[in-house]
């Protein structure tokens, strides 16, 4: 049996339409397909930023009523308000509105801007203590519920957990565990609901659930077919939510404003059902730009429309808010959750997928001014238009809110459909998912090898049968080299048993139904691993190899500092004999973890990324070879060691560049901070440069 897509839907004003009037078919209109739908019918945009228009007036008062109502005093007080009694669901909150100049993009998280939701399938307990730390009580019957009749993702995870993982974890030398929070990274494709409708979404996951109804039973057939369950239940929760709006989304869009509308409670619903980590919103630009093009060339919208359109999905994006503790927000430096937005790029077929919406997707920084949500991400390459290169540079040097990938890299090894989750982690759309696994300390690492596995800060024996290096004599580089060898082994082999758990537990009892229902029934997991304090280690490694380093201990024999005499080479200098070290100590954790078994089969990718962490990491681990110092913060991701790069932000990002893409899959990130001043002394020259910057940055391979 197949089911036909049926793309007839009621317009705003009643009439029945077409949704896809226009439209070049193609395999998307035969099944679910949005990338062929793109590549068939978006129009690149070479052009500059002339075109854009400014903010409406009730744009404007919508943001300012926000403000003065809301945002201003939400700072005053971290939470705003927190809804106690009702667990978070797709739908089970009313309608909620800004104020009565919500109308052109509408959907709260509930039913007021800023108020928060419990989402205690997680887990109790942070919910209970994020709750008291807002100032309010906990609902005494919601509180029995999940202590006594309903368990928790986070209570299934203790209960598994072993005791080397519990004492890794509380020496924080695995640390950021997804295991009392939603794991997030996991890209809906939310442009499934505009371009189908919900009723055609549920038909094809009734079609894949029962395609094996026929099948000996299996474990992997029952979970396929409750998960299947669990996804029809949230696509119906879905259209319940919208029609609280008065949407009816069954249907496909049938305009620019529905594709608008349709996509954002598509993703409304994935932020009403999960706190993930990391909550990205995925592809938008070209694909909305095509409804946009469709409609300015009727002369349904005028430019004017169109910026009102995204101006008004992006605030919503900015107050989305979870309710999360103090704690949570120290790990994370505050409280993001990464409504990755990512943009441009190259097709496969050498199109340029720049796009009038990806300029109005900038525009929006200056509309409403800069912020940090949506996190903006442009996918980079020096063939990009340069009207486009411009604007990008301009908007990055008077607002400080874009980050840029390597374009390149991100579609050779995932598609040009492809998005981030999080800051640095590319995924295909909707055919590929990701198992968040936070990261381990590779530097305390270095530190328990050298200490035969004693906790350098609290004295703790955290691994036995490692022996530590002996001895007051200077240290041997092959000898360091050889227990860290032998000490990673042991925490890559503790942190990946850890993330099984987690993601186990997390798919038992914390199930993402919204938006793995926004993905194809069969897709590819990989497993998201990561480090911290790669510039330390290397720099380290290169102390001991290159100086001479001395350990320094205590009464104990605890290795607590060390005296190094001598100059050493520092990663992030492009000099070749500290990169090199760096390099292969990413190689060399990635090796190891590539030797673990998964949890249903997932790929292990690796990151470099600390970009809000690495302070929390830095207080949690001792003194180094390199000079860096007990509790202070490590640098972010793959940067070099605070105030160790001396040849400016070029030669940090070659030393970067010499990183095996192939070790870390799952992104690598560099972080460099420029006052505009030091890019020239007009605007036009620091747009200029910065633009050769980043052209110098993301050199094809080739080069």
């Amino acid at each position: 049996m197949t089911t036909e897509v049926t793309a007839s839907a009621t317009a705003e004003n009643g009439a029945t339409r077409d949704a896809w009037e226009g439209f070049e078919k193609g395999s998307w209109s035969e099944g679910i397909d949005v990338r062929d739908f793109i590549q068939r019918n978006y129009t690149p945009y070479a052009g500059d930023a002339s075109f854009l228009a400014g903010a409406t007036d009730k744009t404007l008062r919508l943001w300012d009523h926000l403000e003065e109502n809301y945002l201003k005093e939400e700072r005053k007080v971290r939470i705003l308000d927190v809804d106690t009694d009702t667990p978070s669901d797709i739908d089970a909150f009313p309608a909620g509105y800004i104020s009565e100049d919500d109308d052109v993009i509408v959907g709260l998280q509930t039913d007021s801007p800023l108020k928060r939701a419990m989402m205690p399938n997680g887990g109790w307990r942070m919910v209970a203590q994020a709750i008291k730390e807002a100032g309010k009580e906990v609902n005494p019957d919601v509180e029995k519920i999940f202590t006594h009749y309903r368990k928790t993702h986070n209570d299934a995870v203790f209960d598994i957990y072993t005791p080397r993982i519990r004492a890794a974890r509380s020496s924080h030398i695995i640390t950021g565990l997804p295991d009392a929070y939603g794991r997030g990274r996991i890209i809906g494709d939310y442009r499934r609901v505009a371009l189908y409708g919900v009723d055609y979404l549920i038909e094809e996951k009734l079609k894949a659930k029962d395609a094996v109804a026929d099948k000996p039973f299996s474990e992997h057939w029952a979970r396929y077919r409750e998960e299947h369950s669990e996804q029809i239940k949230a696509l119906k929760k879905l259209k319940n939510m919208a029609q609280s709006y008065g949407f009816d989304i069954s249907g496909p869009a049938t305009n620019a404003h529905e594709a608008v509308q349709w996509t954002y409670f598509a993703y409304l619903a994935s932020v009403k059902s999960q706190d993930g980590a990391a909550m990205s919103i995925g592809r938008l630009s070209a694909f909305l730009d095509i409804y946009f093009e469709r409609d300015l060339k009727a002369g349904l919208i005028d430019e004017t429309r169109a910026q009102e359109l995204i101006d008004n999905m992006v605030m919503k994006l900015r107050i989305t808010r979870f309710l999360r503790t103090t704690d949570y927000d120290q790990i994370f430096s505050g409280d993001p959750y990464w409504a990755t937005w990512s943009d441009a790029g190259f097709g496969e077929d050498g199109r340029s997928l720049v796009t009038k919406t990806s300029f109005r997707l900038l525009q929006t920084l200056r509309n409403l001014g800069p912020a940090p949500e949506p996190n903006i991400t442009i996918f980079w390459d020096e063939r990009l238009p340069q009207g486009y290169k411009d604007f990008c540079a301009l908007i990055s040097i008077t607002t400080s809110s874009i980050q840029y990938e390597a374009d390149e890299q991100i579609r050779d090894h995932w598609g040009d459909d492809a998005a981030i989750a999080c800051c640095v982690s590319p995924m295909r759309v909707g055919k590929q998912m990701q198992f968040f696994g936070a990261r381990v300390n590779s530097a305390k690492a270095l530190l328990y090898a050298i200490n035969g596995g004693r906790d350098e800060m609290s004295g703790k024996q955290i691994v036995t049968g490692l022996p530590g290096i002996e001895g007051d004599g200077p240290l041997d580089f092959d000898e360091v080299w050889d227990k860290y060898e032998k000490m990673l082994d042991w925490v890559v082999g503790t942190y990946v048993e850890a993330l099984n758990i987690i993601h186990y537990c997390h798919d038992r009892y914390a199930y993402e139904a919204i938006e793995m229902a926004l993905h194809d029934s069969e897709i590819v997991r990989t497993m998201g691993c990561g480090i911290a304090g790669l510039s330390i280690v290397a720099d380290s490694l290169s102390a001991i190899k290159y100086a001479k380093v001395t350990p320094v201990r205590d009464e104990t024999g605890l290795v607590v500092d060390y005296v190094t005499e001598g100059d050493f080479p520092i990663y992030g200098n492009d000099d070749d004999r500290a990169d090199d070290i760096a390099a292969t100590v990413v190689h060399t954790i990635m090796a190891k973890i590539k030797a673990q078994p998964f949890y249903r089969d997932a790929i292990p990718t690796q990151s470099v990324l600390t970009i809000t962490s690495n302070v929390v990491y830095g207080r949690a681990t001792g003194s180094f070879p390199s000079g860096h110092q007990k509790g202070t913060p490590f640098s972010p991701g793959a940067n070099p060691e605070n105030g160790m790069d001396t040849h400016g932000m070029v030669a940090s990002m070659l030393s970067v560049g010499k990183l095996d893409y192939n070790d870390a899959l799952d992104g690598i990130s560099l972080t460099n901070t420029i006052t505009p001043q030091g890019l020239g002394r007009t605007l036009d020259e620091r747009v200029s440069n910065l633009v050769g910057i980043l052209d110098a940055g993301f050199v094809p391979e080739e080069d």
